[in-house]
């Protein structure tokens, strides 16, 4: 092939790649200035979350043990994977979680750790009450909504459910999702991480799920664009001057 029609070639190959890949790779420029000019903290809400007091450690607690049995008069419990000590209102609780077979099914019970009394989930004056505390924000509540499901664009997506979404009359617009059945601050969502969150899709360009870095559209973008540099590194040494 002549050296003229190859270098046609070429150059028409790396003009019609850089148009289709020119618009994401401003994408890309964009999420990636956002996210290195942002504070993570900002981000993820840590900033707005109130100091929680921890317990005194004179606190007398009941064995784990006697809970455990009040649980199995209720249900089958064949497996224990984690007994964790939380506060749900300045009240320390002790969070069993559990099952009837191996690793499928898990179940949580709530206990008073002081009593042994076991209780339901967090009914939605509660999870209101537990989002207030954890909120450093004296703001009032906006809205509150019970979730059972969320998709896969949801900011909530992946998280325990059912979960109460506690929004507050904040300039940040932050919603605090409490557990029903953990009984605890799960997430803090703010309009900057809701920013990140859109970036984050477009630069990982999973437009399902959001957060797969490792889809097939980000790998042929990938690919496309090595192909762009190499095409422009050859136009640069067919069409230099000796």
């Amino acid at each position: 092939m002549k050296k003229n029609v190859f270098q046609r070639k070429i150059r028409k190959t790396h003009r019609w790649l850089g148009v289709i890949l020119g618009i994401q790779f401003l994408l890309w420029t964009v999420g990636g200035l956002y996210f290195s000019w942002s504070d993570m903290d900002d981000v993820h809400g840590d900033h707005q979350r109130a100091h929680i007091h921890p317990l005194s450690a004179d606190t007398k607690f009941v064995n784990p043990a006697e809970i455990i049995e009040k649980i199995k008069l209720k249900d089958t419990v064949n497996f224990l994977f984690d007994i964790r000590l939380i506060q749900i209102l300045n009240k320390p609780f002790y969070q069993i979680t559990y099952s009837k077979e191996h690793d499928r099914n898990k179940k949580i019970q709530l206990a008073n750790a002081k009593t042994g009394d076991l209780r339901p989930p967090l009914n939605k004056n509660e999870a209101i009450e537990i989002a207030k505390k954890s909120f450093s924000s004296d703001s009032p509540v906006k809205n509150v909504i019970y979730l059972t499901n969320t998709n896969q664009h949801h900011e909530y997506r992946e998280q325990p459910l059912p979960a109460y979404a506690v929004t507050f009359v904040h300039p940040s617009n932050t919603t605090v999702y409490v557990a029903s059945e953990l009984g605890t601050v799960q997430k803090f969502r703010n309009s900057k991480w809701r920013v990140f969150d859109f970036l984050w899709m477009l630069h990982t360009m999973d437009y399902q799920g959001r957060d797969n870095i490792s889809n097939w559209l980000l790998r042929a973008f990938s690919i496309f664009g090595l192909f762009t540099i190499l095409s422009g590194f050859i136009l640069f040494f067919l069409s230099r001057k000796r």
